[in-house]
């Protein structure tokens, strides 16, 4: 695992795009999550959601704490992360 006092640079976050556009590229429902609650790991396809015009609020299936909530209002959308621990494509 990474530290900070191991980092080869210090740069700002456009430094993100290519990491994050690799991690977002795919079927995301695919990504495993896992709950910083419970420690459960599974697919995004199989977690509960609630969701209406506006917002979905994404669940862990194990305990129901909420893992991140999707907004969208005014024509952005904007995620807020709860209780998820990790999101990986594997």
């Amino acid at each position: 695992m990474m530290r900070a006092e191991n980092a080869t640079s210090t740069v700002d976050g456009n430094a993100l795009a290519g990491m994050m556009d690799d991690l977002l590229a795919g079927e995301i429902t695919v990504m495993t999550a896992v709950c910083g609650g419970c420690g459960s790991a599974g697919p995004l396809a199989e977690t509960v959601v609630e969701l209406d015009d506006t917002a979905a609020i994404v669940r862990c299936r194990s305990c129901t704490h909420t893992l991140f909530t999707v907004l969208r209002t005014d024509g952005r959308t904007r995620v807020v992360i709860g209780m998820l621990r990790e999101l990986s494509d594997s």
